[in-house]
């Protein structure tokens, strides 16, 4: 699964003029050793899906806690962990949106 590109695809299916301006997807890194990705769901086919919590916490450099609130999927984890949150955000998205194909 090469999740960089799902993700663009997904992106790039809600970018219709006026989403993109207004709401975005953020990556960035904590002061933890770890990430921090931020996905507005507002005005997309998957605002207001349920979304299950998902926490995961291996040991204090691998894990990770993902969540959905106020139509914000907000994903961290350790430094080693950017594609197992980018992996929890697609499996939902593929399951939840009928509509979006999932690539290989």
């Amino acid at each position: 699964m090469n999740v960089i590109k799902l993700l663009e695809e997904w992106y790039i299916s809600n970018c219709e003029g006026n989403w993109e301006h207004d709401w975005n997807v953020k990556i960035q890194s904590i002061d933890m050793l770890g990430w921090l990705v931020s996905i507005n769901l507002v005005d997309t086919r998957v605002d207001g899906k349920e979304f299950p919590a998902y926490k995961v916490e291996r040991s204090v450099d691998d894990w990770v806690h993902c969540k959905v609130e106020n139509s914000i999927f907000n994903g961290s984890g350790g430094a080693g962990n950017l594609e197992e949150i980018l992996i929890v955000f697609i499996t939902w998205l593929v399951k939840v949106d009928k509509n979006f194909k999932k690539k290989k």
